[in-house]
């Protein structure tokens, strides 16, 4: 991993922008197209509740709200970028509508974690361990307090 980090950080701007945008690509297809497959056959078998769990009705709800521009605007969000995406797939959004927004979307993420995002990772990593882990534990506590009143007030 840190070898791969390296690599990023050392990398001519483009060359690093066009791996992670690849990246993202493979990821977020691949996340479809498994989506578009299993649609049906899960509805039959034990893994059903997949389907009706909280991340995948909160994508599902985005993707209602948004539509096609859902897909771009989860690459700017954290925690249902892979269930959006999953969610299309199992819609079986037409991939003709598909693509486009999901290379908007990747050339988001790319441009986010060339510049701003991975600047945050290394200045993380030069701060050592023990304020990682600091920061770890308030975003957890911060996430499950956020979690704790919308389910509250929801």
């Amino acid at each position: 991993m840190l070898g791969l980090m390296d690599w990023l950080r050392d990398a001519p701007f483009g060359w690093a922008f066009a791996f992670l945008f690849l990246l993202s690509m493979a990821r977020a297809n691949s996340t479809y197209w498994i989506g578009r497959g299993i649609a049906s056959g899960v509805k039959h078998t034990r893994f059903q509740h997949v389907l009706t769990g909280p991340i995948y009705r909160r994508a599902e709800r985005f993707i209602q709200r948004w539509g096609i521009f859902a897909i771009p605007l989860s690459f700017m969000t954290v925690g249902i970028q892979t269930a959006v995406n999953a969610s299309a797939g199992i819609a079986r959004m037409p991939v003709l509508r598909y693509l486009p927004a999901v290379v908007v979307g990747c050339l988001i993420w790319a441009t986010i974690y060339s510049t701003v995002g991975m600047a945050v990772v290394y200045a993380w990593l030069a701060l050592g361990w023990q304020w990682i882990v600091a920061g770890a534990l308030v975003l957890v506590i911060i996430t499950l307090a956020w979690i704790r009143h919308r389910r509250r007030n929801g």
